[in-house]
């Protein structure tokens, strides 16, 4: 399979740029172990091969995968899938892995592809205990898997070869140009990276029960929105109902006595303002009006009397 030509993508992007500086080093310091490329047609996607890990059911096996790098890789962890069986994980299903887009909290992006495969190659031997993707079997199933991997060929990429051959040639490569390095017969041209302590297997308990340090945050913001929002809406009349409740009392006051102050009903500050305002209001035109008709008869008592 080859790699995808730069000329074809937009090289200014800082993940496409990444992710070429990926392909160009795992091209130009092949391990032995594990073979990746992305597709021509597709930076983001990507195919691999790995040897199965030393002294275990899988030592004798080769499996393929793919890999998926979201947009905005290396920000975010890649996914992965095995499409070759193995009696490990699923195949064509999306492996639960701490450096997995299921684990974001767990990534680094100073972490890449060939972290990612070393990572991936180690994890093959842990149980699965309830892992998404997982996929329970005895050991000699799996070893029976692993002999029958070598022959199995990826319809999608590296020009119908097979397993086995295609990390021949990456092991080949990779000899000579250990030699040419003068790491002597069979050296590496890469030094192998080791698996950081902070990847780890995930499990379904955990991706349930667990929520991630920004989603709590992004939780505990919403509640409070709501609960603003509620207290809003219960305090704020609208103009509509203030006027409409401002015409009833007005058309009201000559008729309903008011309320004793221990009968008053608890309101916010505008609508209770008004309640407290109306018995003020009354008192002085009700003073104005006692004036008035005195001011009357006096007048028509002294009309009399002259």
């Amino acid at each position: 399979m080859a790699a995808a030509t730069p000329s074809k993508f937009n090289s200014k992007s800082p993940t496409i740029r990444r992710i070429l500086r990926e392909a160009h080093e795992l091209t130009t310091s092949p391990s032995p172990d594990y073979h990746a490329v992305p597709l021509e047609t597709d930076l983001f996607e990507w195919h691999f091969t790995l040897r199965g890990p030393p002294k275990s059911p899988f030592e004798s096996g080769v499996y393929h995968g793919r890999i998926v790098l979201p947009p905005s890789y290396p920000l975010r962890p890649p996914s992965f899938r095995f499409t070759t069986p193995s009696g490990r994980f699923e195949t064509n299903r999306e492996i639960c892995l701490s450096i997995s887009g299921h684990h974001e909290e767990t990534w680094q992006p100073a972490w890449g592809i060939r972290t990612a495969l070393v990572a991936l190659r180690t994890f093959m031997e842990t149980d699965v205990k309830g892992q998404l993707g997982g996929l329970e079997a005895s050991e000699e199933a799996r070893r029976t898997l692993a002999g029958e991997s070598r022959a199995w060929r990826c319809g999608a990429c590296c020009g119908g070869k097979n397993n086995a051959e295609i990390l021949g040639e990456c092991e080949e490569r990779a000899r000579e140009m250990g030699a040419a390095a003068g790491g002597g017969e069979g050296a590496a041209a890469g030094e192998e990276v080791k698996v950081p302590e902070e990847l780890k297997m995930g499990w379904r308990d955990e991706m349930g029960g667990k929520k991630k340090g920004w989603e709590e945050v992004v939780e505990a913001a919403d509640a409070e929105s709501d609960r603003l929002a509620e207290g809003f809406v219960q305090t704020a009349p609208s103009a509509g109902s203030s006027s409409s409740v401002t015409g009833q009392q007005a058309a009201g006051a000559s008729t309903a006595p008011p309320l004793p102050p221990s009968q008053l009903p608890v309101a916010a500050g505008p609508a209770l303002q008004q309640v407290q305002r109306r018995p003020d209001e009354m008192s002085v035109w009700l003073d104005r009006l006692i004036v008035a008709v005195a001011v009357l008869l006096a007048a028509v008592v002294a009309k009399v009397m002259l």
